[in-house]
């Protein structure tokens, strides 16, 4: 099981990675109710290198990427159960709205991707050039969503007459 880790501790880990001539892969993204998407993603991130390490958003950044009702699980939720994935060895929550800082810190060999991206539209593309790494377009087709998993249950529990959310009277 993946170590849930600080920026520093990371880095030191990351460094002992490197001094045994190990690579690292990267992947990062929101994790908001773990889907199969998410465990292919993950595990083709982690065939590209020695160690993977996952940055999970904190629940700030992803509130104002996704907007309200999100994230439905809290950061330190999220990363415990990204550090349970086979294949995953470190886990790091960010602040940032990118992760470009993380990239600049880490320097990963490799920062893997979903299939929603391309290389070419990889928003830290330029990042990863510059310091010499390379990006891999992992995972299985963007099929699976958190938005259409919370739509879904949304949609059962007023078919089923229950509130959509809050608390019962």
């Amino acid at each position: 099981m993946g170590r849930v880790l600080t920026r520093a501790a990371l880095l030191e880990a990351v460094a002992a990675v490197r001094g045994a001539g190990r690579s690292v892969a990267f992947a990062n993204g929101v994790f908001d109710l773990l889907h199969v998407g998410h465990v292919r993603y993950l595990q083709a991130a982690a065939a590209e290198a020695d160690r993977l390490v996952v940055a999970v958003n904190d629940d700030a950044s992803v509130a104002s990427l996704k907007g309200p009702g999100q994230p439905v699980l809290a950061a330190a939720d999220r990363a415990e159960i990204v550090a349970a994935v086979r294949g995953v060895d470190y886990v790091t929550i960010f602040p940032e709205r990118t992760v470009t800082p993380l990239l600049l810190a880490l320097k990963p060999d490799v920062h893997c991707k979903g299939t929603d991206y391309t290389v070419e539209t990889v928003p830290e593309r330029d990042t990863v050039a510059a310091y010499g790494g390379r990006i891999a377009i992992v995972g299985d087709p963007k099929d699976h969503s958190t938005r259409d998993l919370l739509a879904r249950i949304r949609e059962r529990g007023r078919a089923q007459g229950t509130p959509p959310s809050g608390p019962r009277p």
